[in-house]
């Protein structure tokens, strides 16, 4: 689907329940939330704001492309005169905002970009959310704020303490949000979610990374030891987790969406070869890894308490062995959704997968 003009609305603002805005939807997570808010939801107009970046797909949303209740505006957050006319022309009730830049590597070499487009641009969206007065809005950000932690869980109110420019950006933004809802008692909703995995995935990140490396009959390359461990949640999970907060979730709230299934990198890139590679052997597992020099910081665990969102009523569902499983065929048949896709699996300047 084209781009839409914003001053060509596709149907009036009265024709549907709510009028939903999701920025970044031809990404990887929220493209699943628009696919599901569409068909589940027909009385809902769904808006998608994305500029296109590298590691977004149009791809990602063919299945609901030519849907009457879903509209496509190719733009960027950071535009203040094209969100301001977006808010004004298309009569937004409901923000999920999922546009950013977050590949933690690239962070570190382009800390001001990430400041720009993750800490600005969510300003210039919170700010003409709130002129117009939506009903809600959800400001998606990342267990990463909390920094690391070895043992001690983290949960809602744990301090803010991020230790790569990434996720000190989004820490900044969710500042500007949760300055909003202190002053004004603005309607807005964060969520703090693990690591997500699954079908439409650039493939910077480490699962999908990894995949395609293997299955492009190239070694999984770690940083440091592999030691480091992260949670990982299924993209179905992580989409019921923000359809559950989109319905129950309490303004000037925080919540975590988290999993108790934690694996180390290095264990992860096992599984991987035993799972693409069909061998059991340790010494074979061995040639198909590159150990490099680790990253400027590289936290070893998110531990994260749910219990919040459980409450609400959401758990994940999917188990690890059904969802890799998935993911890794889908990646034989899609690789080539995004351009120049071969880029993302070079060695990066700082030698190390975003995680």
């Amino acid at each position: 689907m084209s781009a839409a003009s914003l001053a060509e609305p596709l149907s009036s603002p009265g024709s549907f329940a709510k009028r939903v805005l999701v920025t970044g939807g031809a990404g990887f997570i929220a493209s699943h939330v628009i696919v599901s808010l569409v068909e589940d939801y027909p009385n809902y107009m769904i808006i998608n704001l994305d500029k296109l970046d590298y590691c977004a797909s149009l791809k990602n949303l063919e299945t609901i492309s030519n849907k009457k209740n879903y509209k496509f505006i190719k733009g960027d957050i950071c535009d203040a005169h094209l969100v301001k006319r977006l808010f004004e022309t298309e009569e937004i009730n409901i923000v999920l905002h999922f546009a950013a830049q977050t590949h933690v590597d690239l962070s570190f070499v382009r800390a001001f970009e990430f400041t720009y487009v993750n800490v600005y641009g969510t300003h210039v969206l919170v700010s003409a959310a709130h002129e117009a007065k939506v009903e809600k809005f959800i400001y998606v950000s990342t267990d990463e704020v909390y920094g690391g932690s070895l043992d001690k869980e983290f949960d809602e109110s744990s301090p803010k303490q991020p230790t790569n420019p990434y996720a000190s950006s989004k820490a900044a933004a969710e500042c500007f949000v949760q300055s909003y809802w202190e002053r004004y008692k603005f309607p807005a909703v964060i969520t703090r979610s693990s690591n997500v995995y699954g079908p439409h995935q650039y493939p910077e990140k480490v699962i999908p990374k990894f995949i395609s490396l293997l299955q492009h009959n190239r070694k999984c390359c770690i940083h440091g030891s592999g030691l480091q461990t992260r949670n990982f949640l299924y993209a179905t999970d992580v989409v019921e987790a923000f359809l559950t907060v989109l319905k129950k979730g309490k303004p000037g709230e925080i919540y975590n969406i988290g999993t108790n299934f934690e694996m180390s990198v290095v264990q992860l890139a096992k599984e991987l070869i035993q799972l693409i590679k069909e061998t059991n052997s340790e010494s074979e597992m061995e040639n198909w890894v590159d150990y490099v020099n680790d990253r400027p910081t590289n936290d070893m665990r998110y531990p994260m308490k749910s219990e919040k969102i459980h409450g609400l009523g959401w758990k994940p569902k999917v188990p690890w062995n059904e969802g890799i499983k998935k993911t890794i065929e889908w990646y034989r048949e899609n690789f080539h959704n995004w351009k120049n896709v071969e880029k993302a699996l070079e060695p990066f300047p700082v030698q190390s997968p975003c995680l």
